[in-house]
């Protein structure tokens, strides 16, 4: 596979970075639960960027529109609240899946401009460069981040809960927190974490559901994923309980 997927990708994150930067801080747009006034306008541009570059789009704020042979689930505005409110931790993050196999992901730190990719089969970048995760195996030396307040401490060195979900697995994939994963009285949509799902795989980073659901799925459903930098982390944070 070639880049032909990523630059459709990266021209709508491009462009919604451009056009939220007017509408920080307007606050919710009273539509629906959650959802922020820059959310409409992200929304708007994906469906027009991506439905233009002939894909069909499961978007978190507008439901499925269009008809293609590829279909890009993308969270506009991936740490909504950090965008509105100044927190410059917030991403687009945007999965492409073809007959139920993840092909191609993007996921862009929109307060930053730093850029994670991956194709299938062909390893996951950091603005251009490849990555891999920290290999670390205990969990008393790890850094763990968490979405969602965790209900017990499970002896990690420190937490950390930054709020874009989609951001944070993508540092389990180049090293920076060790281990990412979702406390158990929440969830995360496949919007929140189906691109950087790629990623973490195309680095070479461990991934499970808790409860054994799989991950790789275009419907509207609740997963609980966790995310690792080794294979013994993953197994510590599968057996030793849930965050």
């Amino acid at each position: 596979m070639n880049d032909s997927l990523l630059n459709p990708l990266c021209e709508c994150a491009r462009e919604i970075g451009e056009a939220v930067k007017a509408h920080r801080g307007r606050g919710l747009s009273g539509d629906r639960a959650t959802q922020y006034h820059l959310d409409v306008v992200a929304d708007d541009v994906a469906r027009r960027v991506l439905g233009g570059a002939g894909f069909r789009v499961v978007s978190e704020e507008s439901g499925v529109s269009g008809e293609g042979e590829f279909t890009v689930v993308v969270d506009p505005i991936d740490g909504s609240t950090n965008c509105d409110r100044g927190v410059p931790f917030y991403a687009t993050s945007l999965a492409v899946v073809r007959d139920d196999e993840l092909v191609a992901a993007l996921v862009m730190n929109q307060a930053t401009g730093t850029v994670f990719e991956a194709e299938k089969g062909s390893g996951a970048r950091r603005d251009g460069e490849p990555i891999a995760p920290s290999g670390q195996t205990q969990i008393a030396q790890a850094i763990v981040g968490s979405s969602g307040y965790p209900s017990r401490h499970l002896g990690w060195y420190q937490n950390r809960s930054l709020g874009a979900a989609s951001l944070e697995i993508c540092l389990v994939a180049d090293g920076s927190l060790d281990v990412y994963g979702v406390a158990q009285h929440t969830g995360l949509n496949v919007w929140d974490y189906l691109a950087g799902l790629l990623i973490v795989r195309e680095a070479g980073a461990f991934d499970a559901d808790y409860h054994g659901d799989e991950l790789v799925t275009t419907e509207d459903v609740l997963r609980h994923p966790v995310f690792a930098g080794s294979n013994e982390l993953l197994a510590f944070m599968l057996n030793e309980g849930t965050i």
